[in-house]
């Protein structure tokens, strides 16, 4: 095989410098993929920082890879050359654990992240497990399709596994990268969303995304006006908020399920949860199925993520973007 041209840090917070490697034989389950499209992820930039200590350098980032099958192992199942597909956190599994085996394969204790121990999207190549080789429906842009492979999944897989009736009242924490799709599925979904944001300047915005009502997220005076309003709380943020005022915005029985990496403990009182019989919950991406359930509702539902794009030799530029906040509302590399 050829070898792989990518973009890679040598270490924590280096720029990203051309770098190449011998991906060796290919796998007999494995797929090779040639990349058109690569989102730039938070968590890529988590990752080229080491700040969730699991860096393993040189970090080649993306995880969110759009493109065509371009060789296929002799076991490969279900996907053909020329087929395209998209490739998200996950590119393996163990295959015969029991959440393997019941469809949580992004829960298994083997799985193999993108840009962990392996070389991710900023490349001309990839490659992935068949399985998490997942095709793409026809209807979807490909020019914007690479973030819902992560962000997409991880405001879905929520909605999706626990059970979200359309009759509820959902709220989202934090309209960015994540949230601002948190607010298109909650939409398409059938539920009333209510958004709650540190920049109410963006109000009207976040009215055409799918919220209802905007609420702003480092007002407690404004959160608490909305005490006992919401069934289903979906949190995006990496940063601490006023949680006790939060959690009040929820009904008995109400859902406070958190996405967003948080690093700080999240100071929580017993009692907030035990008076409303309340529960805080979390989640990471999703497996296949479920991946591939959310592109085929994107689809059906036309929502697409809100990207800029950068050439992939513009992905330093593209990376300082993203650190400074300026990304409406997700970044995608051009790597074709």
């Amino acid at each position: 095989m050829n070898k792989i041209h990518g973009w890679a840090a040598s270490g924590a917070k280096q720029k990203l410098e051309p770098f190449s490697y011998d991906p060796g034989p290919l796998g007999s389950e494995e797929v090779e993929i040639a990349i058109e499209y690569c989102g730039l992820c938070h968590s890529d930039l988590s990752i080229l920082n080491n700040d969730w200590g699991l860096s393993q350098y040189p970090v080649v980032p993306g995880h969110e890879a759009v493109g065509q099958v371009v060789a296929a192992g002799d076991n490969v199942k279900g996907l053909q050359i020329g087929q395209r597909v998209g490739v998200g956190w996950s590119v393996d599994s163990c295959m015969h654990c029991p959440q393997c085996m019941t469809g949580n394969h992004n829960l298994c204790p083997d799985v193999e992240a993108t840009i962990i121990g392996h070389y991710g999207g900023f490349a001309d190549r990839l490659r992935a497990h068949w399985a998490w080789a997942i095709p793409l429906p026809d209807a979807l842009d490909i020019s914007s399709a690479g973030p819902l492979l992560c962000g997409g999944i991880t405001v879905f897989a929520p909605l999706f596994r626990l059970g979200v009736k359309p009759t509820e009242r959902v709220g989202v924490v934090g309209i960015g990268g994540l949230g601002h799709l948190a607010l298109k599925f909650s939409n398409a979904w059938g539920c009333e969303v209510t958004a709650f944001t540190s920049n109410m300047s963006k109000a009207e915005e976040l009215r055409r995304l799918g919220a209802h009502r905007v609420v702003s997220s480092r007002n407690s005076a404004e959160i608490l006006a909305a005490a006992n309003s919401l069934d289903f709380l979906l949190v995006t943020v990496n940063t601490p908020l006023d949680w006790t005022a939060l959690l009040k915005t929820l009904k008995p029985n109400g859902r406070m399920h958190v996405v967003g990496a948080v690093l700080e403990p999240m100071p929580i009182s017993a009692f907030d949860l035990i008076m409303g019989q309340k529960s805080i919950s979390g989640s990471p991406t999703g497996g296949p199925q479920a991946i591939s359930a959310m592109l085929d509702f994107a689809a059906r539902h036309n929502i697409a993520p809100q990207v800029e794009h950068f050439p992939l030799s513009k992905v330093n530029d593209a990376i300082e973007h993203l650190a400074a906040g300026k990304a409406r509302y997700r970044i995608v590399l051009d790597v074709a």
